[in-house]
């Protein structure tokens, strides 16, 4: 009984009481760990909404490919996580105020904000395709062109009046190419809903997503030709070729989809139907242009990860690594059909399955990185 007695009285004396050495520890390792969480959240990257557009063009490539099951599967996860991302970004907003403001006028951190545009866009184009809820997703088109004005204005304007700005080849990278994307979703979701809107106003959607394809394809000349002239004129380091560089082609890819869609609105506007020749010409030869890199960006990634043995750790900019070959999935399915070039249909289906791989160790290497964070000893 008295061993009994002994054994209560002990374990009541090792529970942490406030006011007790045990209790101090407890808060301060809490503290801690709010510290932590506010200092993942001041240097979240503008770039995560990738993670979205990745999301979301493999559950539309999925869908034109026969997966439906898949495809709906990634449409929920999406939403989710679209709006997760947005509390995360308003929370850093009120929160972490500078330290966004920064990233915006950053060079290298600003054109991430341009992944926020393209998700919405994504999104909306989910919601036209797997849905057919034309009302959400002309909400979601509103959203982005409005996104996309404030955000295009707000980057170039500050990049080019700021003071201190870095050399070409510290100050550019595939991430610019970002804006292209988010240009080009306009134009994909805007081709999408014109046949679908008030018949008064077709033909102004017609024609805004026919000008924003146009606009996005001039900037792509207009970056890529920086990008180009950083590759071959100055020295690259391993740590340099981030997976943004993925976007070179993911541009173009997205431009292919764009071209493809408004040439099947061809026959519902008289100046695009005009326009036919142009169309295809362009649509092809942004899919050559894009075809073209997807070579070339693999020589490249042999050459950090292999020959030069660039460590492989998750970083938020890989999914900008996803989403392009999701894109080439759906925009050479889209243009093989709207062209009648049947003979590109082996290649949707392979780039696809690369997609879904990449997408998978994506999040693998996000799961990863929140346990080693979650599991890492707090500081004291």
């Amino acid at each position: 009984m008295g061993s009994i007695c002994f054994r209560r009285r002990s374990s009541v004396r090792r529970r942490p009481v406030p006011g007790t050495a045990g209790g101090a520890v407890s808060t301060a390792r809490s503290a801690s760990l709010r510290m932590r969480l506010s200092a993942d959240l001041a240097g979240l990257s503008p770039a995560y909404f990738g993670m979205a557009m990745a999301t979301g063009i493999v559950s539309l490539a999925a869908h034109l490919l026969q997966f439906p099951q898949l495809a709906r599967m990634l449409f929920r996860f999406n939403l989710a996580l679209y709006a997760l991302l947005w509390l995360l970004t308003l929370a850093r907003l009120a929160w972490h105020p500078r330290r966004l403001f920064a990233d915006l006028t950053d060079h290298l951190r600003g054109p991430g904000f341009f992944t926020l545009v393209a998700a919405t866009g994504v999104l909306g184009s989910q919601f036209a395709v797997l849905d057919a809820d034309y009302r959400v997703a002309l909400w979601l088109w509103w959203l982005t062109l409005g996104l996309w004005l404030v955000l295009t204005y707000a980057v170039f304007a500050a990049l080019t009046v700021k003071d201190d700005k870095p050399a070409l080849d510290r100050g550019i990278s595939g991430g610019w190419l970002l804006a292209v994307v988010a240009t080009q979703s306009i134009s994909v979701l805007g081709a999408l809903l014109a046949p679908h809107v008030d018949p008064a106003h077709r033909l102004e959607m017609h024609f805004l997503a026919l000008s924003m394809w146009l606009w996005g394809g001039m900037l792509y000349i207009w970056t890529m030709t920086l990008i180009f002239y950083r590759y071959t004129f100055f020295r690259l380091a391993p740590g340099d070729l981030s997976p943004p560089y993925w976007i070179n082609m993911g541009a173009m890819a997205i431009s292919t989809l764009a071209g493809s869609l408004l040439i099947g609105n061809a026959a519902d506007a008289p100046f695009l139907l005009s326009l036919q020749p142009f169309l295809k010409g362009f649509t092809v030869f942004y899919w050559a242009s894009g075809t073209w890199w997807i070579p070339m960006l693999l020589l490249l990634g042999l050459w950090r990860y292999v020959w030069q043995h660039f460590p492989l750790r998750y970083d938020p900019l890989y999914w900008g690594a996803v989403f392009p070959l999701g894109m080439y999935a759906a925009c050479t399915h889209e243009m093989a059909r709207a062209l009648g070039l049947g003979f590109l249909d082996f290649l949707p289906p392979l780039f696809l399955y690369a997609a879904l791989a990449a997408w998978t160790l994506a999040c693998a290497g996000l799961l990863g990185d929140l346990w080693r964070r979650s599991s890492s000893r707090p500081l004291s």
